[in-house]
């Protein structure tokens, strides 16, 4: 989408619904304009100072009606966000003065902005580069202390510097090949083929470390998605609420009662998990029923983590074993509730069945072994990525991951050629691809399409 930089912008920046405080948000050259026209404070002002809070009305030229008593401050360009003189209304948090504040800005002159369109100026105007830009959706989605603490990282510009330092080697290095093509007749000392070899290799060492941590980025970022599965009456709305410490789920004594997807996240040190309680295994006839059980076996094929879950107050049924059956190979915790009761499970006759799979005894309704439970996720995550890796810069966006993958490739095939003695074009030519790789991450190549899709993933006011 092609979007007009000469546009003065506004929007809501607050969520929506009630609040103490609501803000305004106008950026472009019109806003202080718009501000003087609306905005009408006791004392007069002669001119707005930047940065700066000034406590009045804003009153309908129209009608001359006050629609809010607010706070007004101006940020002057390029001391702001976006770069572009920034004006900034705080009403009161209710969504029919905001949408009346609003109403009144755009007909000053202002148009609504686009998701994200706010922090696409910030970038277009060298504020944030495009990897910083991506770090404010992260800081805004962050579901655990160690997700915010990731993200502003990457706002800060951690990223950003490990990527730019790559880059800035790779010029020098392609300076050195583009000399021996340019002068290829002249005597001109280049460095030799080894230390050329070596200092490509030295990049591409450096790259493989940021991929590597791409796993915990990830986890980090998006969490784990943890389905619980089982037949009726097993325990499994009420081990979420366990999980949950509050009564999410309704729990009865009724096959069928849970019908729909529960989804809930909980931290569990620092890693967002998602827990899905899902709609008891069993033949029905019933088509509610039979639908549910069929987007079961969907969400658990998409799923991380299967918690399959067993009654051990019980003999195991043919509904326990077509749910041990169907995700004996995936990645599954087999967790045993009820072991507040006598026990007719055993672990010997559930080790037949799924040998090397250790069962985790648990009450869901007294909470025993619920701390275990935990803990086994938080280990699976390290077998998922998560290595508790302490580096500076951690890696969790997808496309980051394909730019450096291409770049490292790339570079590879350089480093190839030059040790077979082809043409310096050839190695010169992958090494402007990888620098252009790379550039893609920072924003120093990359096309309109690009930013379409990446910020129309913000809301509307950022």
């Amino acid at each position: 989408m092609k979007l007009s930089q000469e546009d003065t912008i506004a929007a809501i920046a607050t969520p929506c619904g009630v609040g103490g405080i609501g803000i305004i948000r106008i950026s472009g050259s019109d806003s202080e304009a718009i501000g003087r026209l609306l905005f009408k404070s006791k004392k007069s002002i002669p001119s707005f100072k930047s940065h700066y809070l000034y406590s009045g009305n804003i009153v309908s030229p129209t009608t001359g009606a006050i629609l809010d008593k607010v706070l007004l401050s101006v940020m002057r360009k390029p001391h702001s966000y976006t770069g572009e003189d920034v004006l900034e209304i705080n009403c009161h948090g209710g969504p029919v003065v905001l949408e009346a504040v609003l109403s009144e800005v755009i007909k000053a002159g202002a148009r609504l902005a686009e998701p994200g369109e706010f922090t696409r100026r910030a970038f277009l105007n060298k504020r944030l580069d495009l990897s910083q830009a991506e770090a404010v959706i992260d800081l805004i989605m962050a579901k655990t202390d160690r997700g915010l603490n990731l993200a502003l990282s990457h706002l800060k510009g951690d990223l950003s510097k490990s990527i730019n330092d790559l880059r800035s080697s790779m010029i020098d290095l392609l300076a050195i090949v583009e000399i021996s093509i340019d002068f290829t007749e002249e005597d001109i000392h280049t460095s030799p083929v080894s230390k050329l070899s070596d200092s490509i290799q030295h990049i591409i060492t450096s790259i493989d470390e940021i991929l590597s941590t791409y796993g915990e980025g990830k986890i980090l970022r998006e969490g784990l998605s943890v389905v619980i599965t089982g037949k009726p009456n097993v325990g499994k709305s009420s081990l979420l609420n366990r999980l949950l410490n509050e009564n999410r789920a309704i729990v009865t004594s009724v096959p069928g009662t849970t019908r729909d997807f529960i989804e809930e996240v909980i931290n569990i040190k620092g890693i967002p998990v998602k827990f899905v309680d899902t709609a008891g295994i069993r033949n029905v006839e019933n088509v509610i029923e039979q639908e549910g059980i069929r987007l079961v076996w969907e969400k658990v094929s998409s799923s991380d983590i299967v918690v399959i879950l067993l009654d051990g107050s019980t003999n195991l049924t043919e509904e326990d074993m077509e749910v041990i059956e169907k995700n004996k190979e995936g990645e599954i915790i087999l967790v045993v509730n009820k072991n507040d009761l006598s026990p007719t499970l055993r672990n010997n006759a559930l080790s037949k069945i799924l040998p090397g799979v250790k069962p985790l005894w648990i009450s869901a309704k007294y909470g025993y072994g619920i701390p275990a439970l935990k803990e086994e996720i938080y280990a699976r995550t390290l077998q998922n990525g998560q290595k508790d890796i302490q580096s500076d810069v951690i890696l969790t966006n997808l496309r980051h991951k394909i730019a450096l993958e291409k770049a490292g490739g790339l570079l590879a095939k350089a480093k190839r050629n030059i040790i077979r003695g082809l043409s310096p074009e050839l190695a010169a030519f992958d090494m402007r691809e990888a620098l252009e790789s790379l550039g893609e991450i920072v924003g120093e190549t990359t096309n309109e399409d690009v930013l379409d899709k990446i910020f129309a993933d913000f809301c509307i006011g950022k």
